[in-house]
């Protein structure tokens, strides 16, 4: 009889991704070694030939068309509902670089262990000059604010004062994470049907967050996995203000939906607190954001997924 191969969906969100597109596609059949797997486009309606450069490198890929620049989490719950039956399905930037048989480790981790059930699975992700991202995050809270506030991201390398992990050595070892950067993320079916679609109220940044989050809360880990590398090329919010202000209006917004009004509002004082301390230093992405957290709907919809 023949052995039964794990079948994971990949759903990869395109924006006028053409540029990238390729390499992605290029590192799929060797991460995806032992594993069958459907490939699903989500587009969120690009004037570039994204769609046409994915059926030239994958003429079997499903082509999903959301008709308008939907946002992330919109365009994977329209690929996932795409898809035929599958044990995990995997999203993806289209900008990322998968290595040898990293989904397949990715895969052996999901379900029970000594932590729990594992739902979710993230690797060890490079940045492109080889570098170790520090893409582990611990669930926001007003003290982790307030310590990224004074500190910076300094205050990642105390658990209780930083919301970043920046211990090298945590990158060392396999573990329970809060949540992780959603580039690359492995979710197991269980995992998916139990908790729903992710929340396309986040247009982008924070929809990983909230699903990680509610994932724990309905008794699903995310375990990091080093042994599975990917390399991301992005790192957008580093370097725009409009991105960078959509990044603090949507944690905000995610402390919102978990938490009361009055802890909300010492959540969004330690925000101002970091991003006008820097805005008086001439950070310009700072100055945007200080705006942005008086003002959310100054950038609503922004940003590209």
């Amino acid at each position: 009889m023949t052995p039964h191969l794990p079948v994971i969906t990949i759903v990869v969100v395109t924006w006028n991704s053409a540029s990238t597109l390729r390499g992605l596609i290029a590192s799929l059949p060797d991460a995806m070694a032992g594993l069958t797997y459907e490939l699903v486009i989500a587009d969120n309606d690009s004037s570039d030939d994204s769609v046409a450069l994915a059926l030239s490198l994958s003429p079997t890929c499903v082509i999903v068309q959301t008709g308008r620049n939907a946002g992330y989490a919109a365009a994977f719950n329209a690929g996932l509902a795409a898809a035929s039956s599958y044990d995990a399905a995997l999203v993806l930037n289209a900008d990322v670089r998968l290595s040898p048989g990293s989904v397949r480790r990715l895969y052996e981790e999901l379900g029970p262990n000594r932590d729990g059930v594992v739902g979710i699975t993230v690797p060890l992700i490079r940045n492109e000059d080889g570098s170790v991202a520090r893409s582990l995050r611990r669930e926001p809270t007003i003290r982790r604010a307030l310590g990224e506030a004074v500190f910076g991201q300094r205050a990642g390398h105390v658990a209780a004062l930083g919301e970043t992990v920046m211990d090298e050595r945590a990158y060392g070892h396999g573990r329970a994470t809060d949540w992780a950067t959603g580039a690359v993320m492995l979710m197991s079916r269980s995992c998916l049907v139990r908790c729903g679609p992710w929340d396309e109220s986040f247009f982008l940044y924070s929809e990983e967050t909230e699903f990680a989050l509610r994932a724990h809360d309905m008794g699903f880990t995310t375990r990091f996995v080093p042994e599975a590398e990917a390399t991301h090329l992005g790192g957008e919010s580093q370097t725009s203000s409009e991105l960078w202000s959509l990044l603090q209006v949507n944690r905000l917004r995610l402390y919102r939906k978990r938490h009361s009004t009055v802890l909300t509002a010492a959540y969004w004082a330690a925000l101002l607190l970091r991003e006008s301390s820097r805005a008086i230093l001439g950070h310009p992405r700072s100055r945007r954001a200080v705006v942005a957290l008086f003002k959310p709907s100054s950038v609503a919809n922004m940003g590209n997924p």
